[in-house]
């Protein structure tokens, strides 16, 4: 009963543990036999817990919590999808515009990037390679895994996440695979409309787009660095403004894999268990972040303002062989590049590049 201990053991303290059982119980409750008793929805919840919290083997778990191993691995695989399942309404809905919205206004505020909608990145979660896969989960490091995609705000909460990638897959070709791909492809995301930033008119409309290393294509609303070493100072100081928007999700994928150890080791259950836990543990840490941060669940629909600018198992997914963009696209970018030397220009960026 130790409140330091309780959160040590399950990475989160009593009350929000109490909180998270009634959203989850009713989904993981079972009934009472003639034949025996069930294991009630504390205990449960907490093995699966336990389980994402050290990734240790099902036999481990189950000498601590006396029960079989073969249990425990019933019980994680159904409360990881109960989790997700109760969870991931209140703390990752479908973003609408207005929640596009007061995203790019966090990026504006805290990370100086206008018209960001999210940063997104792909990470490999390592797995023993499934039987008779051949080389479809074998990836760039010569481990097995999979590939978790997500696209983080500026307060490192995760607003869309795809797993199950194979590990072959870069993450240009994972975002092409994704529902997420789709929809950003065919503008179906309801971003908002294309808006003027403040202070810079001369540049005309700018769409809302988001932010991915070298390793995704530049499209009319996903910007990417200038490739190359031997590039202007202009272009320099436009990838080192572009990466520090981008560095939320690298923080927030480094928060998730601290939390949950689970990421740090190799994990040996079946592929569709790994996706299951995964998810789980992509809404937990956002339901745990607004506990911390003191917000509602949902983003609250914000006015738009005219404000003047003011490193474990998950693996960096490798790059694309070919990103063709087009003629908009670069043009875009170049125009991005002349805000962040006019006027998004800070006081502290000609000291970094």
């Amino acid at each position: 009963m130790d409140d330091l201990l309780f959160q040590q053991y399950f990475r989160m303290s009593k009350h929000v543990f109490d909180e998270l059982l009634q959203k989850v119980g009713p989904l993981i409750t079972k009934a009472d036999t003639h034949m025996r008793f069930s294991i009630g929805p504390a205990e449960r919840l907490a093995i699966c817990l336990r389980y994402l919290a050290t990734g240790d083997s099902y036999r481990t778990i189950a000498f601590s919590y006396r029960v079989g191993h073969s249990t425990v691995a019933v019980i994680v695989r159904e409360v990881a999808g109960a989790i997700w399942t109760a969870l991931v309404e209140e703390t990752m809905p479908v973003p609408q515009t207005e929640d596009w919205r007061a995203i790019a206004t966090g990026f504006q505020e805290r990370w100086n990037f206008p018209n960001c909608v999210g940063a997104i990145d792909g990470k490999h979660v390592v797995i023993q390679a499934p039987a008779n896969s051949g080389s479809l989960f074998f990836n760039y490091k010569s481990t097995h895994s999979l590939v978790l995609l997500a696209v983080v705000d500026a307060q490192y909460l995760f607003r869309v996440v795809d797993v199950g990638g194979f590990g072959r897959s870069s993450d240009g070709g994972s975002l092409r695979n994704s529902a997420f791909g789709e929809s950003l492809r065919d503008g179906s995301l309801q971003l908002p409309p294309d808006t003027v930033i403040p202070g810079a008119e001369r540049l005309g409309l700018l769409p809302h787009v988001f932010v991915g290393d070298e390793a995704f294509p530049l499209l009319d609303n996903l910007l990417r660095p200038f490739p190359g070493r031997q590039i202007t100072r202009e272009r320099r100081m436009y990838n080192y403004r572009l990466s520090r928007a981008r560095l939320v999700v690298e923080c927030a994928f480094g928060i998730l894999s601290s939390q949950w150890r689970m990421f740090r080791r190799v994990i040996t259950t079946s592929p569709e268990v790994v996706e299951l836990c995964v998810k789980a543990t992509c809404v937990l840490h956002n339901f745990l972040r607004r506990k911390t941060m003191g917000r509602p669940s949902c983003t609250p629909i914000a006015e738009s303002t005219d404000e003047a600018p003011a490193p474990s198992t998950l693996r960096d997914a490798p790059r694309m062989g070919s990103n063709n963009a087009t003629r908009r696209s670069v043009q875009l970018r170049e125009t991005f590049s002349s805000y962040f030397n006019e006027e998004g220009a800070v006081r502290w960026q000609k000291n970094v590049v």
